[in-house]
């Protein structure tokens, strides 16, 4: 996991790197204090409690006028996500399905984000900014803690039984502020819905299940 999360950083780096030489591209570090829960959408699952993580990583706008209003808001990030589940016999992974068992997820995500953001037009004060879009998720780390009637196992990895991608809805705002000259500080709100099952159906008999999130945006632009 290190290897892939060190090569996406590095693949990140250059290719902002090489942008900016235009001028056209903000480039930045964020670090998100975020809420994550899993949504089950059927019968016999259930959500038992949310997981506090923290995703960050590389913030990049690339600028669509001279004025930088407009951008397209993208990245790379690292996110640790999960929840707890409690399944109903016969649901859930073979190995524990004989009875109700419950699943304490965390699974890490290398990510893409990708949204239009728009911005007021300030100088030297407070700008308000907004965004919309999406994101690409790729699991690289998945461990459940499983209780259950007659078991009691931590840190089984599951990541062959999570989906290989995840993607969904992304909206945030915040506020941007002038540090100096070059620096500007970010804060914002952003929710994420995820349009796709985190965990494959095959292997839990679970339905769909959405990755939610509810994070704190704080970062620098450089």
């Amino acid at each position: 996991m290190r290897k892939v999360i060190l090569t996406a950083f590095l693949f990140g780096s250059a290719l902002v790197a090489n942008a900016q030489d235009g001028k056209k591209v903000r480039l930045g570090f964020k670090l998100d204090p975020t809420i994550f829960w899993l949504q089950p959408q059927e019968s016999g699952v259930e959500r038992n409690s949310s997981r506090f993580g923290v995703s960050f990583g590389l913030m990049t706008d690339f600028l669509l006028d001279e004025d930088g209003r407009y951008a397209i808001a993208s990245g790379l990030q690292i996110s640790t996500a999960g929840s707890t589940l409690k399944y109903e016999a016969g649901k859930g992974l073979d190995a524990y399905k004989q009875a109700p068992t419950e699943y304490k997820l965390k699974t890490t995500y290398v990510e893409v984000p990708f949204a239009l953001k728009l911005k007021t037009d300030v100088e030297n004060v407070a700008a308000f900014w907004g965004q919309f879009g999406t994101y690409l998720g790729v699991p690289v780390r998945s461990r459940a803690n499983v209780v259950g009637l007659n078991v009691n196992e931590d840190k089984v990895n599951v990541l062959r039984n999570i989906m290989p991608v995840n993607i969904g809805l992304q909206v945030g705002a915040g506020v941007e502020y002038p540090l100096g000259d070059k620096l500007t500080g970010l804060v914002g709100l952003t929710y994420r819905n995820g349009f796709i099952d985190a965990t494959r159906n095959g292997k839990w008999d679970d339905g769909k299940v959405n990755m939610n999130s509810f994070a704190l945006n704080l970062g620098l632009f450089f």
